[in-house]
């Protein structure tokens, strides 16, 4: 018995090493691209560096962005008796984005789709920022006439152990890279 306790704390602390090990080696790689980064030209560039830029919103980074996405609608139609039917490009619409960060004890997001709600649509613009691992901008989308449909307020559960939510879909009418 002493035996297979012993067998279970080795196992035990080698789990730990190993899980302290790799805490420490990427501990050692975040800080190896800190302010000033050694990024070789071939390396991706990581989703977890971006910010998002909203007129009147100041308070909070967003931890996710969804939806940056623009679609063009195909048009088909015939010429006469051509047997090859024929597409061309219509419309572009640009998909609805949405944002989530730690719930910050603010009500920015809130009064602005209340506005909406409340029939008073105060459109907005904003920019989702791309940063290198130097947390200098390496791209933008800047996104215009924005206002919010749809606002999520955070979960709360008697036994969670997360981060307070809040997310907010917003309506966007032209997207532009630059």
């Amino acid at each position: 018995m002493l035996t297979q306790t012993r067998k279970f704390v080795s196992w035990k602390l080698l789990a730990l090493f190993i899980v302290i090990s790799a805490v420490a080696a990427s501990a050692g790689s975040v800080l190896a691209q800190a302010p000033g980064g050694n990024d070789r030209e071939f390396d991706h560039i990581g989703n977890f560096n971006f910010k998002v830029e909203i007129e009147g919103v100041t308070v909070g980074a967003f931890s996710v962005v969804e939806g940056l996405q623009a679609i063009t609608e195909v048009i088909e139609f015939q010429d006469g008796d051509d047997l090859i039917l024929r597409k061309r490009p219509g419309r572009t619409k640009y998909t609805n984005i949405t944002l989530k960060r730690g719930y910050l004890g603010s009500d920015e997001l809130w009064q602005w789709y209340k506005s909406v709600a409340d029939g008073l649509v105060e459109r907005k613009s904003g920019s989702i920022i791309l940063l290198g691992s130097d947390r200098k901008e390496i791209e933008r989308y800047n996104f215009f006439e924005a206002w919010p449909r749809r606002y999520k307020n955070y979960e709360v559960e008697g036994l969670g152990t997360g981060v307070i939510v809040e997310e907010i879909e917003i309506v966007v009418e032209k997207v532009e890279r630059g």
